[in-house]
């Protein structure tokens, strides 16, 4: 009894890690359509942070939105720190929009424009 001999085998088998490698990245490729057509479908299409800010007003108050209560403060050292409602600090805490402070509507927002949250 002979060898069975397949057309187009060279007799060499891949090594397991180019295998591997391959399976995760259809699974990738896989997941990854799957997660665009289903937010395309959804059109559950989030917009970027507004800026929240007084216009062209040159009033000392910023203007905000109704549920906004995160404010965005410039300390002394140039460092862009948002307080909670319930902070220690949050009641002292002044929005002067000419200084280029605001209000955030979500944690989130802040950080995505780049303030850190106040440490007490």
């Amino acid at each position: 009894m002979g060898k069975a001999v397949h057309p187009g085998r060279t007799g060499r088998r891949r090594p397991w890690r180019l295998s591997q490698r391959a399976t995760r990245l259809v699974t990738v490729l896989a997941l990854l359509s799957f997660t665009s057509v289903a937010y395309v479908a959804t059109g559950d299409q989030h917009q970027l942070p507004l800026l929240h800010s007084s216009g062209g007003s040159s009033s000392k108050v910023a203007a905000r939105k109704v549920g906004c209560d995160i404010k965005g403060n410039i300390n002394e050292r140039g460092e862009r720190i948002y307080h909670m409602p319930g902070q220690e600090y949050y009641l002292a805490t002044r929005v002067n929009p000419a200084r280029g402070e605001r209000w955030f509507c979500s944690q989130w927002e802040a950080w995505w424009a780049g303030w850190r949250k106040a440490k007490v």
